[in-house]
């Protein structure tokens, strides 16, 4: 701990130590006095301001030896109260650093408790998006494979369509033939015409009775193949809905990863900021700690300022006892 600058009081009380035992106060032996400390020259400064003020007032010795007696007790005084002063300003500062240090650290520890909680609400409706995700692909997958089921659907009735147009056109086919074989027994053999004729109306009744059915049978596909159609379109629609939710689900899904990203940065921001306050407060005590060593120092100072100060006192006693056995001894 540095020490503070000589002044002309210590010099008097190093002085009067130094009287009180009998011994000559030089300039070595007041520095001695003092521990060591202030420059010959100013102690050489002092010492000859006191002799000249000694020889001045030419004051009893009793009254300097009770003046010195004061004088060292209030200076002994001063001097612990201006050792307490600094370490009670430092005792508050440190106690008011410590609860801020405290509060802000209660309050980030809060602050992360609360957004570990946000985190844990948004992990929760982040499973709760991905399990809907799946199960919209599960959904889509299936609409996909029914709509593939219709399609091979559609193109076997479409198959059927054509088989059956290949089965009218051989129909019509054999209807000419027919006709014409008909012509043929017209002008070959008239004189049986009539049974002809009718065999030949009833067979083509016949045909035309089975050309109807064949008509009938392809309108009834044909409406079959709008109705699938029709479901086709549908599909497709609901499939690009399905779609449509899918791409909003990965969107959503895809702000939920950033938002999740957001707060995994400020939860790491404020385990940052806690970190920062533990080293503050762990800065805090250790100055705290200094601020202790030095109130320890101070009273060590304390306490050897008023040791000196009894040592002043004693030998100022036996000065006293000293100047009254030589006056005893003249009286005698």
């Amino acid at each position: 701990m540095a020490r503070g600058g000589v002044n002309k009081a210590v010099v008097q009380i190093a002085r009067t130590a130094i009287l009180a035992r009998g011994e000559h106060p030089s300039i070595d032996a007041v520095r001695i006095e003092m521990g060591n400390t202030g420059s010959k020259t100013t102690i050489h400064r002092y010492l000859k301001e006191l002799d000249e003020a000694d020889t001045r007032r030419g004051v009893p010795r009793e009254q300097i030896d009770d003046e010195l007696t004061e004088l060292v007790a209030r200076l002994a005084q001063r001097l612990q109260e201006q050792a307490q002063e600094p370490i009670d300003r430092a005792q508050a500062h440190y106690e008011q650093l410590k609860t801020g240090l405290q509060e802000q650290l209660a309050d980030a520890q809060q602050a992360q408790v609360q957004l570990q909680q946000q985190l844990e609400i948004q992990g929760s409706a982040l499973s709760q998006e991905t399990s809907n995700l799946e199960s919209t692909r599960s959904m889509l997958q299936t609409e996909q494979t029914r709509n593939a089921a219709l399609n091979q659907a559609c193109s076997d009735f479409e198959l059927r369509l054509q088989d059956r147009d290949e089965q009218i056109r051989s129909l019509e086919d054999k209807h000419l033939h027919a006709r014409d074989a008909l012509e043929h027994y017209r002008s070959a053999v008239k004189e049986q015409r009539e049974q002809d004729q009718r065999r030949h109306e009833g067979q083509l009744q016949q045909v035309q009775m089975e050309l109807r059915q064949a008509q009938q049978s392809a309108l009834v596909r044909q409406d079959e193949i709008t109705q699938l159609h029709r479901d086709n379109e549908r599909v497709l629609s609901e499939s690009r809905a399905l779609s449509k939710e899918l791409n909003q689900a990965n969107d959503q899904q895809h702000r939920l990863n950033n938002l999740n990203g957001q707060l995994n940065g400020q939860l790491s921001q404020l385990q940052s900021e806690c970190t920062l306050l533990q080293e503050r407060l762990r800065v805090a005590t250790q100055d705290s700690e200094g601020l202790k060593l030095a109130h320890s120092e101070a009273k060590e100072a304390n306490a050897e300022l008023v040791l000196r100060a009894i040592k002043a006192e004693t030998a100022l006693e036996s000065l006293q006892t000293l100047k009254k056995n030589e006056e005893e001894s003249q009286t005698l």
